[in-house]
């Protein structure tokens, strides 16, 4: 079983900053497999397509031009958890953030989404 948690979403005025987190866990999610498995970030909002902000697989790391220069995904092993470090937030941001976990063989997985709302 495999069990994928974002947080850290929230109401925010335009140009501050937040952190989202996602937690992957499960008895399949062993650090040795979480450390080659590919992470990304998704966003939706309503009436859109869901599309990838950012994603992370071993040392590879891809942003939407939307999102460069002021995201930053990374990745703690350890913890078996990945990060989106959103800075100088734009109303344009707003939207429901999905992290998604692939395991390749193990199975692909989403979280349940955050909230991240910008706007003054």
């Amino acid at each position: 079983q495999v069990q994928v948690v974002e947080s850290g979403g929230g109401l925010v005025q335009p140009g501050e900053s937040l952190r989202l987190s996602c937690a992957a866990s499960g008895s399949a999610v062993s650090r040795s497999i979480f450390s080659v498995a590919a992470m990304g970030w998704y966003r939706q909002t309503p009436g859109k397509q869901r599309e990838l902000v950012a994603d992370i697989t071993r040392g590879r790391i891809n942003y939407a031009d939307s999102v460069q220069g002021r995201f930053a995904i990374s990745r703690d092993n350890a913890k078996t958890t990945v990060y989106l470090q959103m800075n100088s937030l734009k109303p344009e941001d707003t939207a429901v953030y999905y992290c998604n976990l692939d395991l390749f063989e193990l199975g692909n997985y989403w979280g349940q989404g955050t909230q991240v709302t910008v706007s003054s």
